[in-house]
C-alpha cells in the first residue's frame, strides 16, 4: 500500500509534521530545494503546504499530476493561480482563523505608537532630548474608525477597539450582512465621509490592486491614520507620500508594503534607486514593520492547527 506524501516547501510548526503523520501522510520537507529542482518530482505527492516562496503558477500545478490540495499556512491566495488550479479539482486551504488575533494586536499596537508618538519620542530621548510638546499625542476616545475589509482580521480589530471610550466603528466589505456589535456595516462613502482612523484588512486581487489611491485619498473628508496590515500592493505609495506631506494622512502604519517580493520575504531586493521607498523609511509620520502582523509565537501553532485540522475534513 503507498502512503500519500505531502510536500513542505517551508518550515511551520513542528505540530503540523506530527498531526499529519498521525493521519497516515508521508511528509516530505524540501525547505530550501529550489523551484527547477522541485518540479520533476512533483507528480508524487498528494498535497503541499506552503506560505510564500515562490507561485504556484500553471507549470507547476501542472507538473504535480496526482495533487488533491494545497494548503496555505497564512490567508492570502494570490501566489497561487487559484482559477486554474480550481479547474483541475486541487481543494486550496487556507487559515486566515490562525492569526486573526495576531493581526488585530498588531495593527491596534501600530495605531496606539502612531497616535502616540512613541516612536518618536523614545528616539528623541535616546539623543539626549526631553521634548513633552513636540511629543503630544492624540486619543482614541470619540474618533471613527473606519474598516476596510470585515473578515477575521477585520472583525479581530473591531473587537479590540471595542475596549476603548465612545469610540464609533464602522465597516466596510463587498460582501453584505458582516456587521455585527463590533462595528456597523456601511457604504464605503460613509467610512470616506466619517473616518478619522482607516485600517485595511482585505485580499490582494484584481480588484483592490491600488484602491487607496490619490482618488480615494481625496474623498476622504477628515484627515486620517492610516494602517495597513494587508497587502502592500493595495496602496499606491506615491499617492500615500503625497497624503502625508499635505498632511491628509497624519501618519501611517504599514506592516507591508509595496515593494515587497513576491514571497513577501524583503523589500531590498530591487537594485534601482527607489525615492519612495527611502521616503519611508525617513519619514517621521511613518511607522513600519517586516510583515509579521500575523507572526507571533502563539500564531505559529495556531496557523498549522487550523491547517491540520481542515486536512482531517477533507480525508
Amino acid at each position: 500500500m503507498n502512503i500519500a506524501k505531502i510536500l513542505h516547501i517551508e518550515e511551520n510548526h513542528p505540530l503540523l509534521i506530527e498531526g499529519l503523520e498521525k493521519l497516515g501522510y508521508e511528509n516530505i520537507l524540501a525547505y530550501d530545494a529550489p523551484l527547477n529542482k522541485l518540479l520533476p518530482t512533483l507528480n508524487k505527492f498528494k498535497g503541499i503546504i506552503i506560505r510564500s516562496r515562490f507561485p504556484i503558477d500553471k507549470k507547476f500545478l501542472d507538473s504535480a499530476k496526482q495533487l488533491e490540495f494545497i494548503a496555505r499556512v497564512g490567508s492570502g491566495l494570490e501566489n497561487i493561480d487559484t482559477d486554474y488550479a480550481i479547474s483541475k479539482n486541487i481543494q486550496l486551504i487556507t487559515a486566515p482563523e490562525g492569526n486573526r488575533n495576531a493581526v488585530g494586536e498588531h495593527a491596534l499596537g501600530m495605531l496606539l505608537c502612531l497616535m502616540n508618538k512613541l516612536r518618536l519620542g523614545h528616539q528623541s530621548i535616546i539623543r539626549g532630548s526631553w521634548l513633552r510638546n513636540e511629543h503630544r499625542g492624540w486619543e482614541l476616545e470619540g474618533k471613527t474608525v473606519g474598516i476596510i475589509g470585515y473578515g477575521n482580521t477585520g472583525k479581530s480589530f473591531a473587537k479590540k477597539l471595542k475596549g476603548f471610550n465612545k469610540l464609533n466603528i464602522i465597516c466596510y466589505d463587498i460582501k453584505s450582512n458582516l456587521g455585527d456589535k463590533s462595528a456597523k456595516q456601511v457604504p464605503l462613502e460613509e467610512i470616506q465621509k466619517k473616518a478619522q482612523i482607516l485600517s485595511l484588512h482585505i485580499p490582494e486581487t484584481d480588484k483592490t490592486l491600488g484602491i487607496i489611491n490619490k482618488k480615494f485619498i481625496d474623498k476622504m473628508k477628515h484627515s486620517f491614520w492610516l494602517i495597513n496590515t494587508a497587502r502592500g500592493k493595495i496602496v499606491v505609495t506615491d499617492d500615500l507620500i503625497d497624503a502625508l506631506n499635505s498632511g491628509k494622512i497624519i501618519g501611517a502604519g504599514l506592516d507591508v508594503l509595496e515593494y515587497e517580493s513576491n514571497s513577501f520575504h524583503s523589500i531590498f531586493n530591487s537594485p534601482k534607486s527607489n525615492q519612495a521607498l527611502t521616503y519611508l523609511l525617513n519619514c517621521e509620520k511613518v511607522l513600519l514593520s517586516p510583515h509579521v502582523g500575523g507572526c507571533t509565537y502563539e500564531s505559529h501553532s495556531k496557523l498549522a492547527q487550523t491547517i491540520l485540522d481542515k486536512i482531517k475534513k477533507i480525508n
